[in-house]
């Protein structure tokens, strides 16, 4: 799961420094505090976060509640930061989640993730989907993963309303 801040850039950009810095800690605080999937974080990327999990995925179910309190949560600070700022802040968030075989690697005190599902996770942030956030993307592979069962076909997958195909990735489904 890779929360995103988006329109992060401009910001940056047009922002003083430290108010900049300010907010941006207490925005990814914010996300970070709502982490109730007890998932691990493999880094801070900036305006993002990195969250993964080994083993039994989280359900449907759980994840929905999980990114409905992570941007609850980012919305109310970001609220607060405005109001107590004076100042509108164009920053918005989405939020990508995938599935695969991973593995991690150490370099000094810095652990790594490797695997097609990390690269696939990051290029799914890179989307035309939504101009507009807030949103959430769920890969094909997470939702086959959730709701896949023996003998079961996954083509109500293919010929949605709310998904768009990537060759290196399958179908991203999004809300």
């Amino acid at each position: 799961m890779i929360p995103d801040i988006s329109g992060f850039t401009d910001f940056v950009i047009n922002t003083d420094m430290f108010i900049g810095n300010y907010i941006t800690e207490h925005l990814l605080k914010s996300i970070i505090d709502s982490n109730k999937l007890a998932l691990e974080i493999s880094e801070i990327e900036g305006d993002a976060v990195l969250f993964y999990k080994y083993h039994k995925i989280p359900s449907f179910d759980d994840t929905i509640a999980q990114i409905e309190v992570m941007y609850n949560n980012y919305r109310k600070e970001l609220a607060r930061l405005s109001l107590h700022l004076a100042m509108e802040i164009p920053l918005s968030l989405k939020i990508i989640v995938h599935y695969g075989v991973f593995s991690k690697y150490r370099i000094g005190r810095f652990e790594k993730l490797y695997g097609a599902p990390v690269v696939e996770a990051h290029k799914m942030l890179k989307n035309h989907i939504a101009k507009f956030p807030p949103y959430a993307l769920f890969s094909d592979a997470f939702l086959k993963a959730n709701f896949e069962q023996p003998g079961k076909s996954t083509s109500e997958y293919d010929n949605c309303d709310n998904c768009t195909y990537f060759p290196e990735i399958g179908y991203i489904h999004y809300l």
